[in-house]
């Protein structure tokens, strides 16, 4: 019972941060569209959830002597990393195709899992990833717009490495259970890690040249005026902040082959909030592709070890359905690793 409910509730704020990530998009465009660049709504995203979360990060500053490592690739990879990565690639190749590429990432966390710590993973979480890369492909309309440009690729290939890192390092934060003073609060590695991912983007964006006049007025939605500070507020306390917090304990809670699975759902958020409010229709393969996607992350969540009681941890990464044998992926199995990365 209480494994089934830790499950439902990581299931839950994985959904809840798809959801915050899945939004940002659709209050930044106005953004950039009056005149920001986007660089700069990045740097205010980051920079301004960094400050709302300053008193946590002072509560928890013992993190900075305990888990130095930990604070620093959260802030470069999970934060920065990402971000940098996935805009960079937008100057080169088009969005559908940076964002399938960013979203390779569960294949990539379950190739980690597997052949770098050797973990056995169901053979259902390998076809869910599948079926949402696949989902996902549908969604962004990949091929409207297919470009080998291999530089742009390979940005895109960078944010969806930094999004591996989100996922994994979410991950290492001890097990209460087996050692209370080794545990590590997922807030405040979130807090350092946007402190630490501001500085980092405060030396590739470079905000003293933003247009700041522009935060005083309105962008456009879809025809609707909006206060430039309205959604600003939204990006920093419910894309950044809400979300973030959200994700990194449901990868507590899940696993990060199943968070990164049911993250895919940002990018059918995205297109179904864009099609809301800034009026972007979605296509008939636009939605087949997401009920595709839904298919994969309930298929992957339902089969997956996932629920964790303590979390954290390379150890917890075991698979607790490990003694069905004809459920788990290994090296005689039939499915291939270049099956799992399809």
């Amino acid at each position: 019972m209480h494994a089934s409910q830790g499950r439902s509730v990581g299931l839950g704020l994985a959904l809840l941060s798809a959801f915050a990530f899945g939004g940002s998009g659709v209050a930044a465009k106005p953004l950039i569209e009056a005149g920001l660049d986007p660089l700069h709504v990045v740097w205010l995203r980051v920079a301004g959830a960094a400050l709302v979360m300053l008193p946590l990060a002072w509560r928890h500053r013992d993190l900075v002597r305990r888990r130095p490592a930990l604070l620093a690739g959260y802030g470069m990879f999970a934060v920065a990393g990402v971000q940098a990565f996935y805009f960079a690639s937008l100057s080169r190749i088009p969005v559908g195709v940076a964002l399938l590429v960013e979203y390779l990432a569960p294949a990539l966390v379950l190739l980690w899992v597997r052949f770098v710590r050797r973990t056995p993973v169901t053979r259902a979480a390998a076809v869910g990833v599948v079926l949402a890369v696949g989902g996902l492909a549908c969604v962004v309309e990949v091929w409207a717009g297919l470009s080998f440009e291999v530089i742009g690729l390979l940005l895109a290939l960078g944010a969806a490495c930094c999004q591996v890192g989100y996922f994994l390092l979410s991950d290492q934060g001890g097990d209460p259970a087996a050692d209370p003073s080794d545990a590590v609060d997922p807030l405040g590695v979130i807090a350092y890690g946007l402190l630490i991912g501001t500085v980092v983007l405060t030396v590739i964006a470079r905000p003293w040249g933003m247009e700041w006049s522009l935060l005083a007025g309105s962008a456009d939605m879809d025809g609707t005026p909006v206060a430039a500070p309205l959604l600003l507020g939204w990006i920093v306390l419910v894309a950044t902040v809400l979300a973030y917090g959200t994700g990194v304990i449901s990868v507590r809670r899940l696993s990060p082959q199943v968070a990164g699975v049911v993250a895919c759902l940002e990018a059918v958020i995205a297109t179904v909030l864009a099609w809301v409010l800034l009026g972007e229709h979605l296509s008939a393969p636009q939605i087949l592709g997401g009920l595709v996607v839904l298919v994969g992350a309930f298929i992957a969540q339902t089969s997956t070890p996932a629920a964790r009681a303590g979390g954290g941890g390379e150890g917890s990464m075991v698979a607790a359905e490990a003694p069905e044998a004809p459920e788990v992926v290994g090296e005689e199995d039939g499915l291939s690793a270049d099956r799992a990365a399809t």
